[in-house]
């Protein structure tokens, strides 16, 4: 069974899946794609996540929908329940054998391996949820806020957060320090914001980068560095992190996440519509439906 913030839910036996043609400046998909939920979000790709080994997986979408791909498993989805709002993000247990899914209101479900230590579902925050990340122990996780408020929950501790600061632009992503002493956020424009022992190592506008688009960064192995990825499919390097060449993303299907292949340099970028796009040790390679913009 899979346990969210309102209790036991049944746990989806495989992934809905439906073709879709959509138009007038928007992407075409040309192979198969999550069904609508119910609640009608737009079935946008928002978050990918490693299997251990890196040989596989998944894409979580914002109606719930989870594709696995490689050696990645199924053990369910939030898609077809009726959700308070869209699914924000996701993380993958340690083991590889289950995952969260967060949605923008702080509500929490899990999945497989992955036990439930609590959610802000139901309790009033200044700002929407909009990622997470998870402990090395994988017995919990934070949650943050696009004004960076911080939500800690399991092993978690609180470091700090910027919910008490004026930013120039909202927190769109979040990384866990490899020993979880610590945490990194980034802003839409490129901004990190470090706590703990999560060290500063650079961001956009350091570099004199005027930004707006920033969609998340991703961490190197041991955490010495990190990309910043924009949803033009751009994507910075700091610290030890190798600089890769850029994606071009076409207008109608721009990159919505990035996440890094576990021990190894290199990540994938995740497209609005679902495909992903690897480089270093990810690539060079792609995944998931075949996109064109029909005018």
């Amino acid at each position: 069974m899979a346990r969210s913030k309102w209790g036991f839910r049944p746990r989806r036996v495989g992934a809905r899946v439906a073709l879709a043609v959509v138009l007038c400046a928007t992407p075409a998909i040309t192979a198969a794609m999550p069904a609508t939920a119910d609640v009608g979000f737009p079935n946008v790709a928002v978050a990918g996540f490693p299997t251990p080994t890196g040989k596989g997986f998944w894409v979580a979408y914002d109606n719930g929908s989870v594709i696995p791909y490689g050696d990645a498993k199924f053990h369910g989805s939030a898609s077809g329940m009726r959700l308070n709002g869209p699914i924000v993000g996701g993380k993958a247990v340690r083991d590889g054998k289950g995952y969260w899914l967060v949605g923008n209101d702080g509500g929490i479900f899990t999945y497989g391996s992955a036990h439930f230590y609590g959610s802000m579902g139901g309790t009033p925050v200044n700002k929407p949820i909009f990622s997470m990340a998870a402990t090395g122990s994988s017995k919990g996780y934070w949650l943050v806020a696009r004004d960076g408020g911080v939500f800690t929950f399991g092993d978690a501790k609180f470091y700090g957060s910027t919910g008490n600061l004026a930013l120039n632009s909202p927190i769109v992503g979040m990384t866990a320090a490899p020993n979880g002493k610590g945490y990194r956020m980034v802003a839409r424009d490129g901004g990190v914001f470090t706590f703990g022992q999560a060290k500063f190592l650079g961001s956009l506008p350091n570099r004199g980068i005027a930004a707006n688009d920033v969609v998340g960064m991703a961490l190197t192995p041991k955490g010495k560095g990190y990309w910043i990825a924009r949803k033009t499919g751009q994507v910075y390097a700091f610290g030890n992190a190798v600089k890769f060449r850029d994606y071009v993303a076409s207008p109608c299907d721009p990159v919505t996440a990035i996440f890094a292949r576990p021990g190894q340099q290199g990540y994938r970028l995740v497209t609005r519509a679902g495909a992903t796009y690897g480089f270093g040790a990810y690539g060079p390679s792609r995944s998931g439906p075949v996109v064109q913009c029909v005018v």
